[in-house]
């Protein structure tokens, strides 16, 4: 067998590159690489696997064109992938999922919590220097204890999420696939511990005073959360994402932020990322996070050594262990 090849669109954290090193050779550019750059390599015949990231277009122009064996996806997500045309070209494509839920999860209720109590502000409010000493009205914000999360989607991370939110004596309604699918069967969750229920789409909408997003982004599932679904909410609802960006309708948002039609957002994702909506940043009752669902140390290692051994195994023709289509080489 030859030396495989490796294209990593940005350099993984360790132990990522040198598992790659170990088994082939690596190609990774100094600086971001164009879509022109993107689509020149990967049909070039030297490239075995594309080892991207959630922000490379993998799309099906790029794999009608492509040779590759495979392609590697460094986050749990698959959304820039189109894994349609990678099926039909014989391409595998792989991912890491499950080792970002603990860390998503936690950030999601940290976002609950920052929010809630407007932790940003505040801090800005005290290094300004307009803290003068206590005061019975200053800078109150919402409960938690007792409130309704809400969650869109009842996946692993959101499972994780509706744990964390017991621990502050926080109801849980969830709807697993939003805004249609099959009815929810309350016998399907019939083991869940605390108060966790399933709720139909408008309920958890219109009842919930959080409502974090834990959904893929499909074409089902953007813009989501949308005008009509912000004007349904309380107007003491605090919305959360942590999900994609694209499963909020942006400029709604901040349109809704800004009259008060809800109370408050916490963000980690955005429409058109790294970009933020005009009028998003300057809103005080905002807590923006630069995409950091996954950003500790040792998830971001973890990854990189999953995502790297799965291409591996796809440059050595075997199954990888987290593959997306494994019909593929059927």
């Amino acid at each position: 067998m030859s030396t495989p090849t490796f294209l990593v669109t940005t350099p993984l954290p360790a132990p990522g590159m040198d598992l790659l090193a170990e088994a082939g050779r690596v190609l990774s550019p100094q600086g971001p690489m164009s879509r022109e750059e993107l689509h020149r390599e990967c049909s070039s015949g030297r490239v075995d696997v594309l080892v991207s990231q959630l922000v490379d277009p993998v799309d099906a122009t790029l794999l009608a064109a492509a040779t590759l064996k495979g392609v590697s996806n460094y986050a749990a997500g698959y959304n820039n992938i189109d894994v349609a045309a990678a099926t039909a070209r014989s391409i595998m494509v792989a991912h890491t999922p499950d080792i970002l839920t603990r860390a998503t999860a936690d950030l999601t209720l940290l976002l609950i919590l920052g929010t809630a109590r407007r932790v940003v502000e505040s801090d800005q409010f005290l290094r300004s220097g307009a803290f003068t000493g206590w005061q019975p009205d200053l800078l109150l914000g919402h409960d938690v204890s007792g409130r309704t999360l809400g969650l869109a989607g009842f996946g692993r991370i959101g499972r994780a999420v509706a744990q964390r939110a017991l621990a502050f004596e926080m109801r849980v309604r969830f709807c697993p696939r939003p805004p249609a699918g099959r009815a929810v069967d309350p016998a399907e969750y019939a083991g869940l511990a605390g108060d966790i229920a399933p709720a139909n789409w408008d309920e958890v909408v219109t009842t919930s005073d959080f409502l974090s997003l834990h959904v893929p982004l499909t074409e089902q599932t953007r813009h989501l959360v949308n005008a009509d679904v912000l004007r349904r909410m309380k107007d003491s609802a605090i919305l959360v994402n942590t999900a994609r960006g694209p499963v909020v309708d942006e400029a709604a948002l901040v349109r809704a932020l800004a009259t008060g039609q809800i109370a408050a957002a916490g963000l980690d994702v955005y429409e058109q990322e790294p970009a933020l909506a005009p009028g998003l940043a300057e809103l005080p009752n905002t807590v923006l996070l630069p995409h950091l669902g996954s950003a500790t140390e040792a998830v971001r290692a973890d990854m990189a050594r999953v995502c790297a051994l799965n291409a591996v195994a796809i440059a050595r023709g075997q199954l990888p262990a987290h593959p997306v289509n494994p019909d593929a080489w059927a």
